[in-house]
């Protein structure tokens, strides 16, 4: 019977990722935000359905009735675009439609204020995110529209790209998103981060036929959330577009290592671009770290595509094989947050951002003490040879130390 080793397992994972050639992704879903504290999908259902009038929290629970809530979006905006005058659709003409479209919008919006949020996880991440010195930028992908990722990146002073240009009303920048990273003529340098939300932001907004990105939350107009999936509607999809194919060409850059939390697996687009790329990229890596267990559709195609990586709580399919997890012998530094209560705790995004984090630091320490080494081979080298410049200042060795940690 396969069986597999956590701590050999998370040891690996740091290696892959202590390797700066290589070209790292992440892929948060509502796990990760429900980590801090936040609604996951089902909770931020109930929450908008407890604050709609009563009028549209029929209307809303009748779509729900078979969709889950951004499909019930999208069926509600096909409802509001394509319902003649005097006509309706379950009910609803295309002017009920529209009200309701903003509503749940609006609703959303305060259902995820992170005010009273547990922002830790995010900071760990952010922290990881943008002192990984990767030569190529690092790029995080998510489906969440609350704002922990900006106020994490924004508290520890990283710098990042989310693909709008401008401050009070930040314009959608298409020609940005698609460039090449590393191409020549690149204005975005890759030591900001990339930050993508394929479903759209709560402090995104629809102005003169755009959407942009505005400081706050939005509070008089509808956030643009969820992208429709209606061709007729191809103005509201443009930068949702940009973003999915963003995330398509990401994923077939070489020596890829895709990192996936909180996402359930919920969205086919989604899914068919992670399953292409890792059928076509055999040199690159995807590993979906899932708090409950596996779902089927994700372990079908773990099991027939090696480089995919399912990590559960009590199994995972590493390799092709699936098997459960030894309970390990050892005890290592990162032990409290590799296994934890007879489970794997990577699957928890509090534990991975924090084991993240942690082995940051501790890769920096190591190319910092090897940089002390190699610049006190060097003053002993020359100081044999009577040849050191003693013109040399102490701020240049300083940004030589800077250079390499």
């Amino acid at each position: 019977m396969t069986t597999h080793n956590p701590i050999e397992y998370a040891n690996s994972l740091s290696s892959k990722l202590a390797t700066r050639e290589r070209h790292v992704c992440t892929f948060l879903g509502a796990g990760a935000a429900s980590a801090c504290g936040l609604s996951d999908v089902s909770a931020l259902q109930r929450e908008v359905l407890s604050e709609l009038s009563t009028k549209h929290a029929a209307a809303f629970e009748n779509q729900l009735a078979e969709n889950e809530l951004e499909d019930a979006l999208s069926r509600i905006r096909s409802i509001s675009a394509l319902v003649n005058e005097g006509q309706s659709l379950d009910d609803l003409t295309a002017e009920d439609a529209a009200a309701l479209d903003e509503a749940i919008c609006r609703e959303i919006v305060q259902a995820l204020d992170i005010e009273q949020a547990d922002i830790d996880p995010m900071l760990y991440f952010a922290t990881w995110a943008a002192r990984g010195d990767y030569h190529r930028p690092v790029e995080v992908f998510t489906v969440n529209y609350d704002l922990l990722l900006e106020t994490a990146f924004e508290k520890v002073g990283a710098r990042y790209f989310d693909g709008f240009v401008g401050n009070l009303n930040a314009r959608f920048q298409t020609e940005l998103v698609e460039r090449t990273k590393g191409a020549n003529g690149d204005e975005i340098p890759s030591s900001f981060v990339r930050l993508w939300k394929v479903h759209g932001s709560i402090n995104w907004v629809r102005k003169d036929g755009d959407i942009v990105r505005v400081g706050q939350e939005a509070e008089e107009s509808a956030a643009a959330i969820y992208p429709s999936d209606r061709k007729y509607e191809e103005s509201r999809r443009v930068p949702f577009l940009a973003l999915q194919d963003r995330f398509r060409r990401a994923l077939h850059e070489d020596e890829t290592i895709l990192i996936i939390s909180g996402y359930g697996f919920g969205d086919q687009h989604l899914n068919e671009i992670i399953f292409e790329a890792a059928t076509r990229c055999k040199r690159s890596e995807f590993i979906a770290f899932c708090y409950s267990e596996i779902p089927e559709k994700l372990a079908e195609r773990a099991e027939k595509i090696p480089n995919i990586q399912a990590i559960g709580p009590h199994e995972a399919i590493i390799g092709g094989n699936r098997g459960e997890w030894e309970t390990p012998r050892d005890e290592t530094e990162n032990g409290d947050l590799v296994w934890k209560d007879g489970k794997m705790a990577l699957r928890d995004f509090r534990n991975l951002s924090k084991y993240l984090a942690r082995n940051l630091s501790v890769e920096t320490q190591r190319r910092s003490e090897t940089m002390e080494e190699q610049l006190a081979e060097m003053l002993s080298e020359t100081d044999e040879e009577g040849s050191f410049d003693e013109s040399i200042e102490e701020d240049e060795i300083s940004r030589f130390g800077e250079s390499n940690v």
